[in-house]
């Protein structure tokens, strides 16, 4: 499962499909909601890794509180349900996609659609496309991807920690 996190359009990928979890809900209620659906997700497909966004510090107008405070629920809720947590850092996502870890959003979708002919639509398209990326890595990663990655991609993979599937760094 990928998840790109987020308060108001939570990309999440299974298996390749994607869909976002969006709440109208605010504070603890919002959090909630999006804990409660992401176990479900993860509880039905019977996930057993879990690639999440790690945090963007440099990002403006950042709401990092709230951002760090839905991190926190779904990493316990995850760890209560005995599924390992890799976190891959934005710039990472981004260099896997494109191969520059400085690519925008619009950069990463365009060459992830040139590459696999998949289109991202919708308000919450690059939420869903981050989550697929970030699910993609992992299964690259484990050599399970159905996609032919090249050198940009794998040196991507390299700055990524997988401990928590390999418990030894970069194996």
């Amino acid at each position: 499962m990928g998840l790109d996190l987020s308060l108001t359009s939570t990309g999440v990928s299974i298996g390749g499909l994607t869909t976002s979890i969006k709440s109208k809900n605010k504070g603890s209620e919002r959090l909630l909601e999006i804990r409660n659906e992401i176990i479900k997700l993860a509880q039905e497909a019977e996930v057993k890794i879990v690639a999440i966004e790690g945090y963007s510090y440099a990002s403006r107008h950042s709401q990092a509180h709230s951002i760090g405070e839905l991190g926190g629920v779904i990493r316990v809720a995850l760890r209560e349900l005995g599924i390992p947590i890799v976190v891959i850092p934005p710039t990472c996502r981004a260099k896997f996609a494109t191969g520059k870890g400085n690519s925008g959003k619009s950069e990463v979708m365009s060459a992830i659609s040139a590459k696999t002919g998949i289109i991202w639509s919708g308000g919450d398209g690059n939420d869903r496309c981050d989550a697929w990326i970030l699910e993609q890595m992992t299964l690259t990663y484990l050599g399970l991807s159905q996609y032919e990655w090249n050198e940009d991609q794998f040196l991507a993979l390299k700055k990524c920690d997988f401990t928590a599937i390999t418990g030894e760094q970069n194996v």
